[in-house]
């Protein structure tokens, strides 16, 4: 029998399950990730409805400039803020520093 095809949100999810701990990943990397460029909007918007935020750690994505969202659905930016300096995660001006902590996908 055929496995069920993934819908769009179990393939945001799928990518973000892949950044590892201490580093970030863009709403446009996510989306490229998961089958689409065009989806960065989709990502927030599925990342706001996170099913199981312990198993899709939706605080590693930022925007490509490194900035927490204002509207996370899990506590509110300082908290996101909060889970990514628990993981090592380092702040200059209130953004993540992207050189340094960006998660890399060369297959992007």
């Amino acid at each position: 029998m055929a496995e069920k095809e993934k819908n769009t949100f179990e393939k945001i999810y799928d990518a973000v399950k892949k950044i590892p701990r201490g580093k970030v990943a863009s709403y446009g990397q996510v989306a490229a990730l998961a089958g689409n460029r065009r989806w960065a909007r989709v990502v927030g918007y599925a990342l706001h409805v996170n099913p199981d935020p312990k198993e899709i750690p939706c605080h590693r994505v930022v925007t490509k400039d490194g900035n927490v969202s204002q509207a996370f659905a899990f506590g509110g930016e300082n908290r996101q803020k909060e889970l990514l300096l628990a993981e090592g995660v380092a702040f200059e001006d209130e953004h993540v520093v992207m050189e340094k902590y960006q998660w890399e996908t060369p297959w992007i």
